[in-house]
């Protein structure tokens, strides 16, 4: 839960610098996590407005730590464009946001912290 608020929370709009495997992934779960249950409530309440409204507010932490995450494997953010190619593109994304990021300081700088502080967040 401290990686997903460091994200939404510390490096709001940050598209610089690195985010390793567990920021990336760690933010992916509870983003997954929350969405279900806001899509629940709306289904539940009929709304729909809930996951649009979450959604909306997650959409700039979401990029900016996908951006990260390809700088750690020492990739530009153009490749998040690849994204737009449908199925292909979003399982060669996942396959690039898998991989292991480079050893030591890369062309984005150092690697992030292994693991988020109370005092970060």
């Amino acid at each position: 839960m401290n990686w997903f608020l460091h994200v939404v929370t510390k490096n709001y709009v940050n598209f610089n610098g690195r985010a390793g495997l567990s920021e990336y992934w760690f933010f992916v779960l509870f983003h997954i996590i929350f969405i279900v249950v806001a899509s629940v409530i709306d289904a539940v309440l009929g709304l729909g407005v809930l996951s649009l409204l979450y959604s909306l507010a997650v959409l700039l932490p979401s990029l900016g730590v996908t951006i990260r995450r390809l700088h750690d494997t020492d990739r530009t953010a153009w490749w998040v464009l690849i994204s737009l190619i449908p199925i292909i593109g979003t399982i060669w994304l996942i396959i690039l946001m898998i991989q292991k990021g480079t050893e030591g300081e890369n062309q984005y700088g150092k690697p992030g912290p292994t693991a988020p502080t109370a005092a970060a967040v």
